[in-house]
């Protein structure tokens, strides 16, 4: 089964198990700059905003997709989608993962 996930939830739920915690940690890493994590300043992954928006749409995705290899092996990255409008400067990642073993 394959998931997707954008930042859009900023619920955090402490009691997460199973599917839904592998999820909720995507939802972090995707929402989760870096340096921006105090007592982890690599974690997460570094936005390309300054290149043009065809060069910066890919350097996302490959950073999006490294830093949830990183930090969140159970979860294989299917599919990115870099949504919004880019005129407007509002883009936002959509992740299709698939959970591996299905826990």
């Amino acid at each position: 089964m394959i998931y997707e996930v954008t930042t859009g939830n900023s619920r955090i739920d402490f009691g997460a198990t199973g599917v839904d915690a592998i999820l909720q940690n995507v939802a972090f890493i995707l929402s989760t700059t870096l340096f921006s994590c105090p007592l982890d300043r690599a974690f997460a992954w570094e936005p390309d905003i300054d290149s043009p928006i065809h060069m910066q749409s890919a350097r996302n995705i490959a950073r999006i997709t490294a830093a949830i290899q990183k930090y969140e092996p159970r979860a294989t990255v299917v599919r990115i989608e870099i949504r919004g409008d880019p005129q407007n400067g509002s883009l936002q990642p959509v992740v299709g993962v698939r959970i591996d073993d299905e826990v």
